[in-house]
Parts: structure tokens; C-alpha cells; sequence
């Protein structure tokens, strides 16, 4: 298919998970010409009621591949969000988390510099931040979004590439289908069966959909406004986190339901972050603006529409 070219147009990839199906969402109510990557196995669940409205490219797993989709496309933009997220890896994992998170990536880049496409969004995590550190990884994901990170510093320095990498913490939100906090308390409160947790006293920085959504968009401007110098690294982060324990109290205020918990059931976690990365910059002109009880009543009221 020939790309239809506008002065905003976006490509973005991981435009089938969570954070990329919002963002992808937002985009075109904006009236941002939209063009997804997604690999053969991918569903469009998240995206059934845009297929008319945006452009599908599949990646064939070669950098060849890419070359050719971006021979019809100069994006103003390049949204990257595509990943294999996994806290904690076995050994088949490694080669398709290498595959999707580094080779991808370098893959999308040199495309992108190939055809004179300058403007990345590139998403990091908190978790390269162990202890508050400048760099240790809690988990292998991890060290291969710092990987990636020093890919893309080789290329700021050798072409005209500008790059904003923004580095998520957890996110929630309507329509979410991974397996995360609030799905599982969800799951526990339906089921009314107890759950073994933690001791709970960990500290988590949950940041509402729509804010990290905002902070793409900030970023993408920023870009195309020409603001940006080299590879700028910020965090996305409403900087108030919650104890497990108080995250569970306000859920239970908000729904009326009672989550019947085990507090101590079992240990926590190997490297657990007791306490978010809190060093990082925000994104100049973005902040968090949906607290977590406005939050929480919002899942409820879109989940239940």
C-alpha cells in the first residue's frame, strides 16, 4: 500500500500492546497518519476498529524488510515501543528477547538514518536503575534496554539523529490484558479466593495510561519542533509512589471491594525494587496529572461501559 503523506506522520511499533494501542488511539483522534510494524504473530485486538484508519506493515525479521517499508514512508516521527517484557527469563528466552529488543531496534535505526528519518521516541524502563543507580538492571530486560541505548548513542553520533528515550514505570489503564497488579486483584476479588503476597512494604510508581500517552506526545513535539540535541533520557514518572500495601487499601476504598490478601504469604521477589528510580529528569512541559483513585475509577467506568 502506498503511504498517504501528511506533515504528522507517525510509525510506530509495539502498536499491539498496552502502552502502543493507546498511544496509536491517540494519535489518530489527532489526526496523526498512522503507520504500525508488527510481526506476522501479532493480534490487532487492541487496534480492530482502526484497521481502516491506520497503515499495517509486517516485518519479515530482516533489516531488508524494514528497508523496504521505509522506501514509501518518511515519518515526521518514529514512535518505538515494541519489546518482549519479561521479568524474569529462562533460558529459551534469551534469543527472542536479544531479537526483540536489541536486534529490532538497531535493524529499525539504520532504516530509519538510511532514508533520512531523524526523530526516535525510544522506550527505557526504570528497572536500569537497581538501587537508584545510575545503571544496574533488575532483570535481564533490563540490561538489554540499556544495551539498546548505547546502540542508539553510536548512531547520535555518527548521523543527525534525534533521539528522546522515555523510561516507563508501571502502567495501568482500561482494556489492560496483561498479567499485572490490577488484573490480579481483580481476579483475586472475583474469585474470593486468598492471596499469598509479599510483605507489601515495597514502594510502586504507577503512572495512568493517558499521562504516558501525553508524555509520547510532548516528546514527539519537542522533536519536530527541533528542541532536542542528541539523546535526551527522561522519566515518566508521577513522582508519589505507594506502598503495595496502600495501593491495595485505595483499590478497596474506590471499588468497595474487599481483596482478601495474605500479607506475607510469601517472599519477595529476587531484586525487588523496594524503591523507584527517582533521579531521573521529566520530560520539560509534561506531568502526571490522573491520580491513583482518579485512576482507579476510570478503569472501573470504562471496563464496565
Amino acid at each position: 500500500m502506498v503511504a498517504k503523506q501528511s506533515s504528522n506522520t507517525a510509525l510506530v511499533t509495539g502498536a499491539t500492546g498496552f502502552v502502543g494501542s493507546h498511544l496509536t488511539h491517540r494519535l489518530v483522534a489527532d489526526g496523526w497518519q498512522v503507520h504500525i510494524i508488527m510481526r506476522p504473530n501479532s493480534t490487532l485486538q487492541q487496534l480492530e476498529c482502526l484497521q481502516d484508519k491506520i497503515v499495517i506493515h509486517t516485518h519479515d525479521g530482516t533489516t531488508e524488510g524494514l528497508f523496504n517499508i521505509f522506501k514509501s514512508l518518511k515519518p515526521k516521527v518514529v514512535f518505538h515501543l515494541a519489546s518482549l517484557l519479561l521479568a524474569q527469563h529462562k533460558p529459551e528466552d534469551i534469543a527472542p528477547m536479544l531479537e526483540s529488543n536489541i536486534t529490532f531496534g538497531t535493524q529499525l535505526v539504520e532504516a530509519m538514518v538510511a532514508h533520512k528519518v531523524y526523530h526516535l521516541i525510544n522506550t527505557g524502563t526504570s528497572w536500569q536503575h537497581y538501587e537508584n543507580k545510575n545503571y544496574s538492571p533488575v532483570c535481564l530486560y533490563a540490561a538489554t534496554k540499556q544495551a539498546f541505548e548505547a546502540i542508539v548513542q553510536f548512531y547520535v553520533e555518527t548521523t543527525p539523529l534525534q533521539v528522546i528515550s522515555l523510561k516507563l514505570f508501571d502502567t495501568y489503564g482500561p482494556k489492560d490484558t496483561r498479567n499485572n497488579l490490577f488484573t490480579l486483584i481483580e481476579k483475586t476479588a472475583s474469585q474470593k479466593e486468598l492471596l499469598a503476597m509479599s510483605p507489601g512494604e515495597q514502594l510502586i510508581e504507577l503512572v495512568y495510561i493517558d499521562d504516558v500517552v501525553d508524555a509520547y506526545l510532548v516528546a514527539a513535539e519537542r522533536l519536530k519542533n527541533e528542541e532536542v540535541e542528541g539523546h535526551e533520557i527522561y522519566e515518566v514518572s508521577t513522582g508519589s509512589p505507594l506502598k503495595l500495601k496502600e495501593i491495595i487499601e485505595v483499590y478497596e476504598q474506590e471499588t468497595g471491594v474487599n481483596i482478601p490478601i495474605q500479607w506475607g504469604g510469601k517472599p519477595y521477589p529476587p531484586r525487588e525494587v523496594m524503591v523507584p528510580w527517582n533521579k531521573g529528569a521529566l520530560l520539560p512541559g509534561w506531568r502526571a496529572k490522573v491520580g491513583i483513585r482518579e485512576g482507579i475509577r476510570r478503569i472501573q467506568e470504562e471496563n464496565n461501559l
